[in-house]
């Protein structure tokens, strides 16, 4: 009998035991892919016939693909800026009206008072890095290092920054104040030619190696201009020796890479590899730099306790040339429109052993992932966020809380997502109020082409009240972007 007693008490204090090893277990290690400008359907996974993306496949495959998964933005600052914070632009004030993007050489930045994902990262005892593009403020103040992160190696801005007699932003908006349109049509018809046949010397992009200590900060400029075809290589070994480096303790590593946005430089040895131009070459090669960084996760016992996560900041730039640019997979429009194509992004989550393989087709966005992942850390979102928590989708399949999504653009909201019907009160691409909203029905209708308004107009008004209800809710901040034209009395 007492044999039978201490047995049932030997497993209530091993399940006890258990529970509170659980509780005390370290934090998840969670590595983050931001690439630049890739299609929806610029993956093998998503449907691509001719660019070879093995090692995201396979993530793919063993993780959870996510069918509808949306960026804030369909642009690269506000877009970056949304991830970073949790919140749309129009809250965060990382936007512009008039500035889509931000620029070199501007005296404003992602400000003090926005909590990154990185500091709160950092709060909960994470190790942070950076490896690639940042786009939130080119000023010492406004560096990922003042904002979160211990060590920053990577690019201010885009990659076609800084081009060979390329104007300033501000000098842009001087000239068409003037109505010198030919002289700034000029200057960007010659950045489309160094498009098509890229050379190092066209673009004096600065490279930054910054990091922060106890004793301050350390910046300094590694090279300039960037030799671009070896840079998605050495970003990756760059985030290999981070992770080497802290793989006793939680680490955070953004890899928000600068490619596949124009201009394209494949490595040597990607150059001329794929059936997809080279556009495929550089997808094929981020393919690679994946590979590279889960090999190293596994090769050093950590990836069961680690979240990886790839996505993009929008849609392909196909406004350049199509011949340069990537596939929407079907979806209507492309980078800087909020048609699908330029906001819904391909979206993988891997973690083995706890988000089981899987296609999501919830609707979710990149301001989640800043909830999710500060949640993983035990660290409360603070303020206000307009990203909710999906680890119940990841790691038992639930529904997503997410039933609908806001695209704003330049501070407008030009769409809104409700469950499966989309409503567009705004010329996708131009500020043009339409003479009546248009509603599609993505579930039937991924690209947004048979106008489906006069058959669901309960469906209209249930969205117009959820959407004026955001509006009604939610403080816009004034456009950051835009305050050095208004310095300049522009």
């Amino acid at each position: 009998m007492y044999s039978k007693y201490l047995k049932v008490i030997l497993l209530v204090l091993s399940w006890m035991f258990s529970q509170v090893a659980s509780a005390q277990a370290p934090h998840p290690n969670i590595v983050l892919f931001f690439v630049d400008d890739l299609g929806y359907g610029d993956l093998g996974s998503y449907g691509h016939p001719y660019i070879r993306t093995p090692n995201l496949d396979k993530l793919a495959r063993e993780g959870q693909r996510w069918t509808d998964f949306y960026v804030a933005a369909p642009v690269c600052s506000p877009s970056r800026g949304a991830l970073l914070t949790g919140q749309l632009p129009v809250r965060s004030g990382l936007f512009g009206r008039r500035i889509h993007v931000m620029f070199p050489n501007d005296s404003h930045g992602i400000p003090a008072s926005a909590y990154t994902l990185a500091e709160g990262l950092k709060d909960a005892g994470y190790t942070t890095g950076i490896f690639g593009k940042w786009h939130l403020g080119d000023m010492p103040e406004a560096f990922p290092t003042r904002h979160g992160f211990d060590y920053w190696f990577g690019l201010p801005y885009s990659n076609d920054m800084n081009s060979l007699g390329a104007l300033d932003m501000t000098e842009v908006y001087r000239l068409r104040a003037k109505g010198e349109d030919e002289k700034v049509n000029a200057s960007f018809g010659n950045l489309y030619e160094y498009f098509k046949d890229p050379k190092v010397e066209y673009w004096n992009t600065p490279l930054w190696k910054s990091s922060r200590s106890p004793n301050g900060y350390e910046d300094r400029v590694v090279e300039k201009p960037i030799q671009q075809d070896t840079l998605t290589k050495r970003l990756t070994f760059e985030a290999m020796k981070f992770i080497e480096e802290n793989k006793e303790e939680p680490f955070f590593a953004y890899i928000p890479h600068p490619m596949p946005h124009l201009p394209l430089f494949p490595g040597e040895e990607f150059l001329g590899t794929s059936k997809g131009g080279s556009y495929g070459d550089v997808v094929e090669e981020l393919d690679w730099s994946v590979g590279k960084i889960v090999e190293q996760l596994e090769f050093l016992g950590i990836s069961d306790n680690t979240l990886v996560i790839f996505t993009s900041d929008n849609g392909p730039w196909n406004s350049a040339n199509i011949l340069l640019s990537g596939s929407s997979g079907g979806l209507h429009g492309s980078k800087g429109s909020t048609w699908e194509g330029g906001v819904r992004e391909p979206a993988i989550f891997w973690w083995p052993k706890k988000i089981k393989p899987a296609v999501i087709s919830e609707i979710g966005s990149t301001m989640d992932i800043y909830v999710t992942a500060l949640a993983l850390a035990g660290i409360k979102s603070p303020g206000i966020t307009d990203g909710l928590d999906l680890s119940s989708v990841l790691f038992s399949e639930a529904l997503s809380p997410r039933i609908s999504m806001p695209y704003f653009q330049r501070g407008l909201l030009k769409a809104y997502r409700l469950n499966n019907f989309k409503l567009h009160y705004y010329d996708a691409v131009e500020d043009k109020l339409l003479d009546s909203p248009t509603l599609y029905d993505l579930s039937q209708d991924p690209g947004e082409l048979q106008d489906v308004a006069a058959d669901h107009p309960d469906v209209v008004d249930a969205i117009n009240r959820e959407a004026e209800l955001l509006l009604e809710t939610i403080p816009y901040v004034e456009p950051i972007f835009d305050l050095r034209l208004i310095e300049e009395g522009l």
